[in-house]
């Protein structure tokens, strides 16, 4: 036998037994001939002790050994003298009486430790090694945890786990697809599927009232810190729902996966409009651990809010007219940051930088200092007097001691640039803990949205969401007021996952190609499966699907990241480091698939 104990198994109880163990070397410390060696596996460290009094030939070996060597010893539990309470571990060491290289191990491009001196590219080249160590194997062990969690509790609600293919059609009307030629179709090509969205809906007309999947998905999109080309969703759909009985299915699903890995009872989950949701936070994903919500002094855009909220188009400037970056901007929007009157020239200066970098655009920041004494500071001074300013402040709600800034410009950059720079003062503010979770659903999408270069309606979620009964004359004769019957969920500023109450019949799904810009020849060639299957009695359906990588490092870390939660991930210019993929093909392979 290798093991009959991981290095994370045994404990002060077995004192006096002889055990085996394997592992890596992780440690080697040299005490004049005694060498004290960690001994480490995926289940923990165990300290193992070669002394040349009690095996001179065995303690000579041990001091050839290397990190990373592979090794199998057998020896005797013994207590500690001096105890390390920090590892599970600690409190035993074994006295070796037999050692056995597996295999020896050259020097490792970088340490093998929780914190690592190798640089990113370094370690996706070696990803085999990066993956031995400790933090990495915990997110992927908790990628685990997850899974099994969802997959329980799908089961337990009557959800059928339903594969479905990876070679389909072509139909780039979201994200570009990575495509296949097919060698005994010469000049035709399949597209691995961006999601399963078309499969899980022919599965509700077949019958399957409640289907999910695990499932990886390909989109050959620009990548960053939460996307990479190929991801796994967790992919849902139910038959015979309403939104309400996909939202509270779903919830569910969220609170349960938090109680079982995380051991948190997360409460009832808000919900906010789209609308609110851009013109409070200026996004649709907004973090609502903490407020901060924007106060707009002109906006110029109109929005529609419901029940009479916010500003409207042309609105009056709360004060005097004269600060002529105001006077031409079409929105002036801004954020009251509590306690920071105090910050100084440099911190402003810092954050005035923040907002004009070449990705957000903004160009500068006005603040207002709401003084103790009830005067106000501000780098307007010149334009407005004291009595402007606190009309500003009163707006705002701003108290003794606040922190006022101001943007001004181009309504969407403006909008932008001010939530990204809510976020950086949550940052600086410590109001965005990776201790709290705060869940939201967004509701009430635009359905459409216009694309400016092509002149024409695109899909904000995808195709074959439905839109509000109540907005069914609006598609046709004002597309753009249409509201979509999708929601979202988030947590912590992050999109978790996304989804919609579906089209279900032929009429509505042609109104839908219709609008945006597709002749019937068009839809007939791409959609025709579906347009066809929709008149063999297709149920009301609609469902959701969770970005599983994010997922799992919400309920992990409470980060954005997700490449540290994927064994074998890809950089940012979507290239495998470690296999130098993508790469030429030779030309037999070529004349084969006729390139």
């Amino acid at each position: 036998m290798y093991r009959t104990h991981t290095c994370g198994e045994l404990r002060l109880e077995h004192a006096g037994n002889t055990v085996t163990l394997a592992g890596w070397v992780h440690r080697i410390r040299d005490f004049g001939g005694m060498n004290f060696i960690d001994l480490r596996d995926r289940y923990g460290i165990t300290q193992l002790v070669f002394n040349p009094e009690h095996n001179d030939a065995l303690a000579q070996s041990a001091s050839q050994l290397g990190r990373e060597f592979v090794i199998a010893v057998k020896g005797k539990v013994v207590e500690r003298s001096n105890k390390n309470l920090q590892i599970p571990t600690g409190e035993i060491e074994i006295i070796v009486d037999e050692l056995n290289v597996l295999n020896a191990s050259i020097t490792p491009p970088f340490t093998i430790e929780d914190d690592t001196d190798g640089g990113d590219d370094l370690r996706m080249k070696y990803r085999y090694l990066d993956l031995r160590r400790n933090p990495l194997q915990q997110n992927l062990l908790k990628r685990h945890e997850v899974a099994k969690a969802v997959r329980a509790y799908m089961d337990a609600q009557g959800f059928a786990d339903v594969e479905t293919p990876f070679f389909i059609k072509s139909t780039p009307e979201g994200a570009r697809d990575f495509v296949v030629p097919s060698r005994l179709n010469p000049g035709q090509f399949y597209a691995l599927p961006q999601s399963p969205q078309t499969f899980k809906q022919l599965l509700m007309v077949s019958g399957f009232d409640r289907y999910y999947q695990i499932v990886r998905c390909f989109r050959d999109e620009d990548l960053r810190a939460d996307r990479q080309p190929e991801f796994t969703q967790i992919d849902c759909e139910m038959a015979f729902v309403e939104r309400e009985d996909v939202l509270q299915m779903f919830e569910g699903l969220v609170k349960n996966v938090f109680k079982k890995v995380k051991g948190i009872e997360l409460p009832e989950f808000p919900r906010m409009s789209y609308d609110d949701a851009m013109l409070f936070y200026g996004n649709d994903k907004p973090d609502i651990r903490f407020a901060m919500k924007f106060v707009a002094l002109r906006e110029s855009t109109p929005l529609s809010l419901g029940e009479g909220q916010g500003v409207r188009k042309n609105s009056v400037m709360i004060f005097p007219t004269g600060f002529k970056v105001f006077d031409d901007a079409e929105t002036v929007i801004g954020i009251c940051a509590t306690g920071c009157a105090e910050y100084s020239r440099k911190q402003l200066d810092e954050l005035t930088e923040f907002v004009k970098r070449p990705q957000l655009g903004a160009n500068g920041l006005v603040y207002i200092k709401c003084n103790a004494d009830g005067t106000f500071k501000s780098s307007v001074d010149k334009f407005y007097s004291q009595e402007d300013l606190k009309n500003i402040a009163e707006k705002f709600s701003a108290k003794a001691g606040d922190l006022i800034l101001i943007l001004a410009g181009e309504t969407a950059r403006t909008r932008k640039a001010l939530s990204e720079l809510r976020l950086e003062m949550g940052n600086r503010l410590g109001l965005r803990s990776k201790e709290e979770f705060k869940p939201l659903w967004v509701l009430d999408f635009p359905l459409l949205e216009f694309d400016e270069e092509e002149k024409r309606w695109n899909a904000m979620h995808h195709p074959f969401t439905s839109w509000r009964k109540e907005d069914d004359a609006l598609l046709e004769t004002d597309p753009g007021k249409v509201k979509a019957n999708a929601y979202d969920i988030v947590m912590n500023g992050v999109e978790l996952g996304g989804g919609s109450i579906r089209i279900h019949n032929r009429k509505n799904q042609e109104r839908m190609f219709s609008a945006l810009g597709m002749s019937k020849e068009q839809y007939d060639y791409k959609f025709g499966f579906i347009l066809n299957a929709f008149e063999y009695g297709t149920p009301p359906h609609g469902g959701i699907a969770f970005g599983f990588d994010r997922f799992c490092s919400m309920v992990t870390a409470n980060q954005e990241g997700i490449r540290d939660f994927i064994a074998f991930p890809k950089n940012n210019m979507g290239r495998d480091m470690m296999l130098d993929a993508p790469s030429d093909i030779d030309e037999k392979q070529k004349k084969e698939l006729g390139l």
